[in-house]
């Protein structure tokens, strides 16, 4: 306790065992300079006969014996000593005067051996030999001044918010496992980034430049082919992805009992995309499945409907379209059941339009609403209600999308267990506005087929997520995980993703997944993020100083374990994050700071290797363009016939 009597008690042992090394020092200049204190007269019978005691003791017997006995309780008078810190004090002045000091008071030895009187020698080594020991208590009192501010080392508090991570490497038959490093007290430490439930979905997040593809994606895709899963990939940058996959696939088709091939779906480079048709009329079972798709390519053309949906003018549209999906899936056993075909279906006039429609029974219910609108002249209303159903599928009329979705080189059924199946759609961030809208249609597809027990593992990987329109990507990772369905997804940022679904869809899709990685993002996503890391104990220093004293306090507080402006300001490579676990295997430690460690050199010799992607035909401009009118005299056939036999 700092009770004054404590402190005065203090002071005076202080004082003693200072005064005690002085005397020692005293002593010590006495026997040695005897003579020169003789002829100064300051010797006396008494004061010779006690040192002659003194001699007896192994303290004086040697010299330096003497001196570093003198320094030792110099020393231990200094521990006590309590100053007024100062800021300005520096640890090189003090430690200066102390190597000064140093010097002066054990190499005055030499000064002895000088020519001269006796007198001149001993003024001379006393003189030096003091002022070394001056210097020593002067360097030492300024040590015991010095004030040393830790915020002032770490000035954006980086040492002080580190905390321990999972350094334990937990692997799988579906894990993904990242290899990284952080940082704990200011010193570097191994960890791993270990997802070892895919199955509760994966976000990864970060601004452009981050590094969600070179530093995650990339691993996710080689591991889980590695370990044999079947896999869809949406590739927004195609084809970074794709090369990826199908190199891995090449290199490590050893985790597959049955072999799995490979797709691909690019309306660019037709020479090298299977074709597949999304509204295949075997998939679909009932006139629901109609309406969804309907549903989707409207929602994926029209971006805007998606926080609209409900409306007069939203849903009637989209009850047009099904009508023409349906009523194409119930003629001759879905022969012209594809995209294409409906997209010409809607181009033909109503009146011969809504004559052939009336014939299939099923779909009474969707057309009634337009086909009284016609008859009774309400064309406002009528157009009202459709145009926005014409005006945006007319955005499909390309010859080379028309080529693509009337073929059927495959199904979307990835996770066959008798033909498992990669499959990569690709887009163009050019034409991403009407490319997102077909393969959302293909998505949309996929996942009705992948959703279902007693299939494969599969990982569905969606690369910048927001450009396409996934309906139903909450009930996906809400129930796919007990079917093995691992899903990630890649998004820039909250407000991107709030933009294209509306604030509802946009708050599930990023509250759901169990597993989040995000590099450097900003706003509301870095407040969410740093609100669901929680709080770690800080250490927090505080400095007063006055005129007679300076108090340091230190305490512990509880603040964020990752600020928002940590999040923000993260390099390209550096991600934050919390992991799922599993109930047999624990993970204690689930969030992490950390930077994700590549082989860079590995990955560019790999790269180095990769194959393009093969051709699979030659597709001239007259066989697409011979597709196009092919499909339109489809529909200018279908229409007379049913006419002649109305």
């Amino acid at each position: 306790m700092q009770t004054g009597e404590n402190e005065h008690g203090l002071r005076r042992i202080i004082d003693f065992t200072r005064l005690l090394s002085l005397l020692i020092l005293v002593i010590h200049f006495y026997l040695t300079c005897y003579a020169a204190f003789q002829g100064w007269h300051l010797t006396a019978q008494l004061a010779d006969h006690i040192i002659e005691s003194f001699i007896k003791m192994s303290v004086f017997k040697n010299g330096t014996t003497t001196k570093t006995i003198s320094l030792a309780l110099l020393a231990v008078s200094l521990v006590g000593t309590r100053g007024r810190k100062e800021e300005k004090i520096k640890l090189s002045n003090a430690v200066a005067y102390i190597g000064l000091g140093l010097l002066l008071f054990f190499g005055s030895w030499l000064l002895l051996m000088l020519r001269g009187t006796v007198t001149f020698r001993a003024v001379i080594y006393i003189s030096v030999t003091g002022l070394g020991y001056v210097l020593m208590l002067t360097g030492g009192t300024l040590i015991s001044r010095l004030l040393k501010f830790k915020f002032k080392q770490d000035v954006f508090n980086k040492v002080n918010e580190t905390f321990p991570q999972e350094e334990r490497l937990l692997e799988n038959e579906y894990s993904i496992n990242l290899p990284a490093r952080y940082s704990l007290k200011g010193k570097i430490r191994k960890s791993w980034i270990n997802i070892i439930n895919p199955f509760r979905g994966t976000e990864v997040l970060g601004t452009p430049g981050a590094g969600k593809t070179y530093f995650v994606i990339r691993h996710v895709i080689s591991q889980h082919i590695r370990k044999g899963f079947s896999m869809f990939i949406y590739d927004f940058k195609y084809p970074d992805l794709t090369r990826i996959a199908y190199n891995t696939l090449l290199n490590h088709p050893k985790g597959y009992q049955i072999r799995p091939q490979f797709y691909v779906i690019n309306f660019d480079d037709l020479s090298r995309s299977h074709r597949c048709n999304p509204l295949d009329p075997s998939t679909m079972e009932d006139i629901t499945d109609a309406m969804e798709a309907a549903r989707t390519i409207m929602m994926g053309l029209n971006r805007e409907w998606i926080r609209k949906q409900g409306d007069f003018f939203v849903e009637s549209p989209i009850i047009y379209v099904t009508a023409m999906i349906w009523y194409l899936k119930k003629y001759k056993g879905g022969k012209y059941c594809t995209l294409p075909h409906v997209v010409e279906l809607m181009q033909v006039e109503y009146a011969k339009l809504f004559a052939v429609l009336k014939k299939e029974r099923e779909i009474d219910a969707l057309i009634n609403p337009f086909i009284s609108a016609y008859e009774n002249d309400a064309m406002d209303q009528l157009e009202g209600q459709i145009s926005g159903a014409g005006i945006a599928m007319a955005k499909l009329a390309s010859p080379q999308l028309y080529y693509i979705l009337s073929g059927n080189d495959f199904t979307l059924d990835l996770n066959n267990p008798q033909e498992p199946k990669l499959i990569s759609l690709g887009n163009n961030p050019q034409k991403q506005q009407v490319y997102g809208a077909v393969l959302s249609l293909y998505i949309t597809k996929m996942i009705k087929l992948v959703n279902k027990p007693g299939q494969l593992k599969s990982s569905l990987i969606f690369d910048e997520f927001p450009t396409i329109y996934f309906n139903g990507i909450d009930t996906l990772m809400a129930t796919a995980r007990s079917n093995k369905v691992a899903t990630t997804l890649a998004v820039q940022d909250y407000s991107q993703l709030k933009r294209d679904y509306g604030k509802e869809q946009a708050d599930v899709v990023m509250n759901l997944p169990g597993n989040i990685i995000s590099g450097q993002v900003a706003g509301e996503t870095a407040k969410a993020l740093s609100e669901s890391f929680g709080r770690i104990i800080q250490d927090r220093q505080s400095t007063s100083i006055n005129s007679s004293d300076t108090s340091v306090n230190y305490s512990g507080q509880l603040d964020a374990a990752i600020p928002l402006s940590t999040i923000a300001s993260l390099s390209s490579g550096e991600f934050v994050g919390i992991v799922a676990d599993n109930p047999d295997q624990k993970i204690t430690l689930k969030a992490f700071h950390v930077e994700i460690v590549n082989d860079h050199e590995a990955i560019q010799k790999e790269e180095a290797k990769y194959r393009d992607l093969p051709v699979l035909r030659s597709v001239t401009h007259d066989m697409v363009w011979a597709n196009y009118l092919r499909i339109k005299m489809n529909i200018e056939g279908l229409i007379l016939e049913e006419l002649k036999l109305a």
